[in-house]
């Protein structure tokens, strides 16, 4: 399809607005990890590293890292073992309600986070009956990373087909040796893409975290929310919004390079 002049400029001038929109503000949080203010004022008076050192000497912000990291691995490690069982079952055998079990799978992400949150809330303390920690924040982040690996995973194996499985089992190898030497290699960058975006969803989670996490249990985002209001307080947090930055993107790119070289392979 061929655009005339009139309608690639209006296009190209929509989404430099809309990147200036979404980056922009991004931009104004590292220069302010950097400025010299107590306050996130702007423009910053002036630059120092003082933040970054204050930042990376709190043990409050380092407790808030590591657990951030600690529940993103537990529930990106239950999203890939679930995520993956889920689309064999959906992809390779044919059930009643396999339709309605695809939707439900997927049916997290998209629901607003709040609702999420107190329905799992709920679940947690009033049918359960055990105190909220950080499994019970691990496992409330896990139902919705679970999408991320099952999306990936389940159209890795729509496109593999059963070909070169059912040549390995007419070749006498096993369901456990098919696997391992067939099916896994095939599924292996998906996984690894699946199980990247899953990380990067599970680290910046703030609404979910909210209402599942323990008194005790301080992610990253909430130390934001804790911090952001205190004084002298505000360029710390900018330096902890930076960090939670750099470890969202990595992931993501990662994941996004995984899959252009996929595209590119077929």
């Amino acid at each position: 399809m061929r655009l005339s002049n009139a309608a690639r400029v209006t296009l190209s001038t929509v989404s430099a607005v809309i990147l200036v929109v979404v980056y922009l503000p991004l931009l104004v949080v590292v220069l302010n990890s950097f400025s010299t203010s107590t306050s996130l004022s702007w423009p910053p008076p002036g630059f120092t590293l003082e933040w970054w050192g204050r930042a990376f000497r709190s043990e409050g912000a380092l407790d808030a890292v590591g657990t951030s990291v600690l529940v993103a691995i537990i529930a990106t490690a239950m999203a890939l073992l679930l995520g993956t069982l889920v689309s064999f079952a959906l992809q390779r055998f044919s059930f009643f309600g396999r339709e309605t079990v695809n939707l439900l799978v997927i049916l997290p992400i998209a629901l607003p986070g709040i609702i999420t949150g107190i329905a799992l809330n709920n679940f947690f303390r009033t049918i359960m009956g055990v105190p909220l920690s950080i499994w019970t924040l691990a496992i409330a982040h896990a139902t919705f990373c679970i999408v991320t690996v099952f999306n990936n995973v389940i159209a890795r194996l729509r496109r593999m087909g059963t070909n070169l499985e059912e040549a390995s089992s007419d070749l006498g190898a096993g369901v456990w040796t098919t696997f391992r030497l067939v099916t896994f290699p095939q599924l292996r960058s998906a996984l690894l893409a699946g199980g990247l975006l899953a990380f990067a969803l599970s680290f910046d989670e703030i609404i979910v975290t909210t209402f599942t996490a323990g008194s005790d249990v301080t992610t990253l985002p909430i130390f934001i929310m804790n911090n952001m209001f205190r004084p002298a307080q505000a360029p710390v947090v900018a330096v902890v919004a930076v960090v939670m930055i750099v470890v969202s993107i990595v992931p993501i790119a990662i994941a996004q390079r995984l899959g252009g070289k996929e595209a590119v392979g077929r």
